[in-house]
């Protein structure tokens, strides 16, 4: 009862408040400190005015400061995303599964059987395959996949059945590295690096990570960066002014780069390229010296998408995910 007769004096004592201009009404201590509060309070905005205050703010913010940016890249992708077109996709999935672990995310057929697209996550990262067709022919490329151990990636892709470029060796750079060939005939550099515990990517690499061997890889460079607003992240010369190795950002993802020499040979790659505005980045590669392959038009499976070739030979399919 002692705690309602508190409640009641309050109640008394805030109607009496309001009722006034001046200071508080004479209250006993015991509820003082809530009526002082109150007094303070007492001409702050009124419900309605702080409603349609908010309604006001509300219809005049920007859409940014509401709505969440949508995202351009479709989901489990990233800015760049290789993309094997091969004889074969079905074994070379089988070959992924048991030589890298990989997962299978996605598969759809053609009507005669073999793959039209395809994608599998290889640890941190996803990959897209498709069976070659008259459109599009298969072509050999180069990834660097890091692992937590290469001597073991390397065994279980030969028992797989890929052939061996170069046994597991200790690189200058930090790398334990070893290469092999799929069955499709694309180029593995697999690697565990050293010098960074805890971790056995360097810093700014995912687990897989597009090569570019190129005859002219300071023209490519040069390219990247007009077309695709690369950025220069690492890039080794040597004496004589050639890329011997290069890492450039494009987006959220990082594309290694050289001058083809040697056995190291010119391997044009196939790379998806997801950016904010594929008409503006498809004329930018134009303008960079690319030649259409596709003109940019929607597709069905809710992607802005158009193609592009590069003076090096690079297919480029560029898109934004629009759904």
């Amino acid at each position: 009862m002692a705690e309602r007769s508190r409640i009641d004096r309050l109640d008394q004592a805030i109607e009496a408040l309001l009722a006034r201009s001046a200071a508080p009404p004479s209250v006993d201590s015991e509820i003082e400190p809530l009526v002082t509060l109150a007094a303070g309070l007492r001409h702050l905005p009124r419900t309605g005015f702080r409603a349609a205050l908010k309604s006001d703010l509300t219809r005049r913010a920007p859409v940014t400061m509401t709505t969440p940016a949508k995202d351009y890249r479709r989901p489990g992708l990233r800015t760049l995303t290789p993309y094997l077109v091969v004889t074969g996709a079905a074994r070379l999935i089988d070959f992924f599964k048991a030589a890298f672990g990989a997962e299978e995310m996605l598969r759809v057929p053609r009507p005669d059987g073999s793959i039209m697209h395809a994608e599998v996550q290889i640890g941190d990262s996803r990959v897209e395959l498709a069976d070659a067709s008259e459109r599009y022919g298969s072509i050999a490329v180069e990834i660097h996949l890091y692992v937590p151990d290469a001597d073991a990636a390397y065994q279980r892709a030969i028992a797989a059945g890929a052939a061996s470029l170069y046994a597991p060796m200790d690189q200058e750079y930090g790398d334990r590295e070893a290469g092999v060939k799929d069955p499709a005939g694309n180029h593995w550099y697999l690697a565990t690096h050293r010098l960074a515990p805890g971790r056995y990517a360097p810093a700014g690499l995912h687990d897989v990570t597009p090569c570019l061997h190129a005859r002219g890889a300071e023209q490519l460079l040069e390219f990247l960066k007009q077309a695709f607003l690369a950025e220069e992240f690492e890039i080794y010369r040597n004496p004589e002014g050639a890329i011997v190795h290069g890492k450039v950002r494009v987006g959220d993802s990082m594309l290694e780069i050289a001058e083809a020499h040697g056995q190291w040979g010119p391997m044009p790659g196939n790379l998806h390229l997801y950016v904010p505005d594929a008409d503006s980045i498809y004329r930018r590669a134009l303008a960079a010296g690319a030649t259409s392959t596709v003109e940019p038009s929607d597709t069905d499976y809710g992607d802005r998408f158009s193609g592009v070739v590069d003076a090096v030979g690079n297919r480029w399919y560029i898109a934004t995910h629009l759904r």
